[in-house]
């Protein structure tokens, strides 16, 4: 497994952008698919992007396409989430999370998780 810590969450106003990081220890990094989810308070944990283990390949949910941007450093095992645009709505907890598997949105084909970083909208 690879362990995970995010990172860049913090209280913004709506319509600014933010980035986030997920930095990876672990030499086999660049072998898993990775994504980003999140929990809004009092829902369940949703997916958000995912990306394949080059990057080249990504896709992500309705609610953020054409506003986030997932992408991965493989030499600096990190990804990141470039998120523009925000709104209230996108505030929740995002975690990072590693997978074998490209192309899935289970919670369950995601082996391993960071623990999360905040981010707040506020309108």
């Amino acid at each position: 497994q690879v362990q995970l810590v995010e990172s860049g969450g913090g209280l913004v106003q709506a319509g600014v952008s933010l980035r986030l990081s997920c930095a990876a220890s672990g030499r086999t990094f660049s072998t898993y698919a990775m994504a980003w989810f999140r929990q809004a308070p009092g829902k369940e944990r949703e997916f958000v992007a995912a990306i394949n283990w080059s990057g080249r390949s990504t896709y992500y949910a309705t609610s953020v396409k054409d506003r986030f941007t997932i992408s991965r450093d493989n030499a600096k095992s990190t990804i990141y989430l470039q998120m523009n645009s925000l709104k209230p709505e996108d505030t929740a907890v995002y975690y990072c999370a590693a997978s074998f598997k490209y192309g899935s949105e289970s919670e369950g084909d995601f082996g391993s998780w960071g623990q999360g970083t905040l981010v707040t909208v506020s309108s």
